[in-house]
């Protein structure tokens, strides 16, 4: 099976700051073709992270460049290394290109609906490739404009999911590949902002260490700091269908995102000065 696309693989935004947000699990759109193989639940696009535009809407005050998605991780997952490694062996994930839902049930109406290795690669370069060129090229950007850039991978997902963790999620889940990504002490004055965000809770590293983008891209030793956080959908949105985005719910947690990414901000633009 062929796959093509009319929609542009990302929208982006330039800001002026040493900041860039992206949020490659927003996108919804499925090309009509591809949307025929798959599940009526599937269609729904359950495991997208809802609303995250909308709840860093301040992003454009922030000075900060904006990279977002627009097709469905259904389609192709941006946070996934090209040839389809698993980011956490051993453990139970989706793929490059998935072929199951986060509760274990399939994503396509037949198995022999699921794309092979030509169609896989038809995503790739149609979608995956284009969003991290402009990914690494805004990067370098930055870095080249500013002496050094920051990188903010935007995440959400339900708070309980029990094909991926037990129990409850902490809300404000901080990774930064175990310290290779960013500044160990950036790193901790994240955590400790999420630490003070009562009544929300705060992990650094926890089941969530950064996917590709943040493992990929995060090079502090060449003045590139890189951060994924992936928050708990109930602390801005319902997590069941459909999804709506609760404006006073995300009133009481935007707050602190903000303040964590004025931090990443004044980091590294501290840093860039002593360069």
């Amino acid at each position: 099976m062929n796959f093509q696309t009319t929609e542009p693989p990302f929208r982006f935004r330039q800001g002026t700051r040493p900041l860039l947000i992206s949020m490659p699990h927003v996108g919804t759109h499925v090309p009509p073709a591809l949307a025929s193989r798959l599940t009526d639940e599937a269609r729904r696009v359950p495991d997208t992270d809802w609303h995250l535009e909308r709840l860093y809407d301040f992003a454009d005050a922030l000075g900060a460049s904006v990279l977002v998605a627009t097709h469905s991780r259904f389609v192709i997952d941006l946070n996934r290394p090209p040839d389809g490694a698993s980011l956490y062996p051993g453990q139970s994930v989706t793929g490059l290109c998935p072929v199951d839902l986060f509760d274990d049930q399939p994503l396509y109406r037949e198995p022999a609906e699921q794309p092979d290795e030509a169609e896989i690669a038809q995503r790739r370069e149609a979608i995956w490739q284009p969003y991290h060129a402009q990914l690494a090229r805004e990067l370098t950007r930055i870095r080249s404009a500013h002496g050094a850039a920051a990188l903010w991978d935007a995440h959400s997902i339900r708070s309980v999911v029990p094909r991926f963790f037990e129990g409850t999620l902490p809300d404000l889940n901080l990774g930064t590949a175990n310290g290779a990504s960013c500044s160990p002490v950036l790193a901790e004055h994240l955590l400790a902002i999420g630490k003070q965000a009562a009544p929300y809770t705060a992990v650094l590293n926890g089941r969530f260490k950064g996917g590709h983008i943040t493992r990929q891209y995060g090079r502090p030793e060449q003045g590139i700091h890189a951060v994924q956080l992936e928050m708990t959908q109930c602390t801005y949105m319902q997590e069941q269908w459909p999804f709506d985005y609760l404006p006073e719910v995300a009133a009481g947690v935007q707050p602190h995102v903000r303040r964590m990414l004025e931090a990443v901000l004044a980091f590294v633009e501290a840093a860039a000065v002593k360069a």
